[in-house]
């Protein structure tokens, strides 16, 4: 018997539809139309990356009902550029046409204390942390979190939101300049380098895993990413 899932195909000359209008939706939309397909692209900017490329853009916000609408009525599948869209939009979204990443998965990358407790739970080992709702938290923390680095639970990205703190005091001052909003306290960690692992998988259950990168930052902000033959990395990528 074939599922609905082994069955599901989308050839060229389809509409693919994207969440986001960044550089990265730009870099998808390159790559897709130079396979065939076409992109339409639910964006509220006038004049963002991917919407100047895309095969047609619907200006709207994301969660705005008659742009979701209109964008489930345009392709058989859609995908978001990045993780801070709406969960409840993918959600609305997936009850028209496919949906990937699902709304759920996409909520949980959203906060970063709920990704370290998915990730824990899943047995894989996090720095050492605390989350934060309220200054009390911070003042319980243990003393083994400083020197630490105080970071928004939500919508901090390219070194936005963060603060390292030497002490207790500096990360109370730091959730205060914050606004109070939910943060996460990590201990501050002697890494050689970082690494990303990036890996695929498909409806059928198949998966790839690209080769492994190392990356350079400037000012908490991605500068280079580097590709090489590395054991010690690939064996990362390998684990399961």
């Amino acid at each position: 018997m074939t599922s609905s899932i082994d069955s599901f195909s989308i050839a060229p000359g389809d509409w693919l539809g994207l969440l986001g209008g960044g550089q990265l939706g730009r870099m998808f939309c390159h790559a897709a139309q130079s396979m065939g397909y076409r992109v339409v692209v639910l964006d509220p900017a006038a004049d963002g990356p991917a919407a100047m490329v895309a095969d047609r853009h619907i200006q709207a916000a994301y969660d705005d009902p008659a742009g979701l609408a209109e964008l489930a009525r345009s392709c058989r599948v859609v995908t978001t550029e990045f993780e801070n869209v709406p969960a409840g939009s993918l959600r609305t979204l997936a009850a028209h046409c496919r949906v990937s990443p699902g709304a759920d998965a996409v909520a949980i990358v959203q906060d970063r204390n709920d990704e370290k407790a998915f990730i824990a739970a899943q047995g894989i080992p996090v720095a050492p942390h605390a989350a934060v709702r309220a200054a009390q938290d911070l003042r319980d923390a243990p003393d083994a979190l400083f020197p630490g680095i105080l970071k928004v639970a939500r919508l901090g990205y390219d070194g936005k939101g963060q603060a390292p703190v030497a002490s207790r005091d500096e990360a109370l001052a730091a959730f205060v300049e914050f606004g109070g909003v939910p943060c996460v306290l990590e201990a501050l960690m002697p890494l050689d380098y970082e690494i990303s692992v990036v890996l695929a998988r498909g409806f059928d259950g198949a998966d790839v895993v690209f080769p492994v990168a190392r990356n350079l930052h400037r000012d908490g902000i991605l500068a280079v990413s580097t590709v090489a033959p590395a054991d010690g990395d690939a064996a990362h990528a390998r684990r399961q």
